[in-house]
């Protein structure tokens, strides 16, 4: 499964791909962060662009920050244009405690591979929150 990093978590998500390397997962599923210059996004494209993006390409966003207000907010975009089998927004609830705390990282990596193993039964689920 591929997960378009959020701009604000490149750095995140080489912490987080550690932790699914030193942890197996990377061995047992394919998982692939793609970074928004690989899909051609700008750093600062709209919350409608970047969902519409991820979807055309079959990506999951992770996020930790898009915007819940205004008419391009992720949060208005998933409520306009989800269907029942757009793939789910995955948001970290806390990037500071990500770096700083081993075991919540550990609980946001494990809670991140049941949504990829599952995936079917979370389309059109639009945000979930980890861990």
């Amino acid at each position: 499964m591929n997960l378009l990093i959020d701009h604000n978590l490149r750095g995140h998500s080489i912490v987080l791909a550690g932790s699914l390397a030193a942890s197996g997962w990377l061995d047992l599923i394919a998982i692939r962060f793609v970074l928004f210059e690989e899909v051609g996004l700008e750093l600062n494209s709209d919350d409608r662009v970047v969902w519409r993006c991820a979807q055309a390409n079959k990506m999951i966003l992770l996020t930790a920050n898009r915007s819940m207000k205004g008419k391009n907010s992720l949060e208005q975009v998933m409520r306009e244009e989800n269907t029942p089998t757009s793939l789910p927004v995955i948001t970290i609830g806390n990037i500071d405690r990500l770096l700083a705390e081993p075991e919540y990282r550990n609980r946001c990596v494990n809670h991140l591979v049941n949504i990829i193993v599952d995936i079917e039964d979370y389309r059109g689920a639009r945000r979930i929150f980890i861990p």
